[in-house]
């Protein structure tokens, strides 16, 4: 009798949506009963050519010396009977801004070196009352404050200045903008900086006694996730605690695998499977990758940087994972850490944890501020995608 019911029920709906009666309140229930709305986005470069698709909510910046002429994008899994699309403008340098442009079709320019400046986007008719189009634009070596909608414009409007990269995602009306960072102390560019770094993660038990320390100390720290270990209430709690404490969540691929040993698609996968199980997690995609082993090759950073992310080394291995010793690890960072250090440890050992609990507040004593990995990056000369980083030292 029951299954009777629900056959009803689900027939009853199929003749609401024909009839075209649906109301928004269950319209809203199909929409979000699908796949996520999500947007795939790419880039024009002068004087390159058309950047890969890149998924939502993954950071793209243009080659090194190359920067914006056009743009394109499309929605994804955009809900049935549900009507509107994406459309977008751009401000071309020296032309002024173009007429609002439909999904899938390009704004902008494929000639010339005229660069885009400023950027909008919004949703349309049904699909503006479901969801939201956020995006922030990187001008001059820095993100600009992310967009909801045209509620504003992505870019210094009449500057001149050249985008050279753009990170946009779909998110349900009025929720939080992934991207956006929690609000975090402030950093003294003229004191000195350590990048604590942790892998293989997240460990419920292990990763939120490491955070209890950093918060406690007012402290970040870079963890690089095993995406595949992004499983079960605690360790996704875990990782929604990380961005809110403004920790940085970052990849470690989706099972830990060499990349030296995959192809480039092998490790295009592997690195979007992990993205999406942590942004699904915590709310945030990572742009900063970690090799399992730090195993690397030009080809499979060239793969790397495809994908919009740089590889994250280290200067001091802690080599907590083959010790298990509390004092061991204690003792590889304090009396050896210096200005720019990015510091590794392993967020899955109790005995982890307990050195962390006296590294972190020994750090702060000794005058360090403890920060992540790309905040150390932004004041010591900046990240590049493709590249490899073990250190950003004064």
């Amino acid at each position: 009798m029951k299954r009777v019911h629900m056959k009803i029920k689900a027939l009853m709906l199929a003749l609401l949506v024909f009839s075209g009666t649906i109301q928004a309140p269950v319209q809203a229930v199909i929409a979000r009963a699908e796949e996520p709305v999500k947007i795939s986005y790419q880039a024009f470069n002068n004087p390159t050519a058309w950047s890969d698709k890149q998924a939502d909510d993954s950071p793209y910046t243009a080659p090194e010396g190359t920067y914006m002429t056009g743009f394109q994008a499309e929605l994804l899994n955009q809900p049935q009977n549900v009507t509107g699309g994406l459309t977008y403008q751009v401000e071309v340098g020296g032309t002024g801004w173009t007429e609002w442009t439909a999904g899938s079709v390009m704004a902008g320019r494929t000639e010339g070196d005229a660069p885009l400046t400023a950027f909008r986007a919004r949703l349309t008719d049904g699909l503006s009352s479901l969801y939201d189009v956020c995006y922030t634009v990187q001008q001059n070596g820095a993100w600009t404050p992310w967009v909801r909608n045209d509620e504003g414009t992505a870019g210094q409007e009449g500057s001149g200045l050249k985008i050279t990269g753009i990170r946009m995602t779909i998110v349900t009306k009025g929720a939080a903008i992934p991207g956006e960072k929690a609000a975090v102390q402030s950093i003294d560019p003229n004191r000195p900086m350590i990048a604590l770094t942790f892998d293989d993660g997240p460990h419920a038990p292990v990763t939120n006694r490491i955070l209890d320390s950093l918060e406690a100390n007012g402290g970040r720290a870079t963890f690089f996730m095993v995406g595949n270990r992004v499983t079960g209430k605690a360790n996704k709690a875990a990782v929604a605690r990380m961005a809110a404490l403004g920790c940085e969540v970052a990849n470690h691929t989706y099972e830990h695998k060499a990349i030296t040993k995959l192809g480039a698609e092998g490790i295009k996968s592997q690195l979007a499977r992990a993205n999406d199980s942590i942004r699904l997690a915590g709310g945030v995609s990572p742009v900063l990758m970690r090799p399992p082993g730090g195993a690397k090759s030009d080809a499979a950073m060239k793969t790397v940087g495809s994908m919009g992310m740089s590889a994250v080394l280290w200067s001091i291995d802690t080599l907590d994972w083959k010790t298990k010793n509390k004092q061991k690890t204690i003792d590889a960072v304090i009396g050896h850490v210096k200005d720019g250090d990015i510091v590794l440890m392993h967020d899955l050992y109790g005995t982890t944890a307990d050195a962390a609990e006296v590294i972190i507040p020994k750090l702060k004593e000794m005058g360090f501020q403890l920060v992540t990995v790309s905040e150390l990056a932004s004041y010591r000369g900046g990240i590049q995608p493709g590249k490899v980083y073990s250190r950003f030292r004064p």
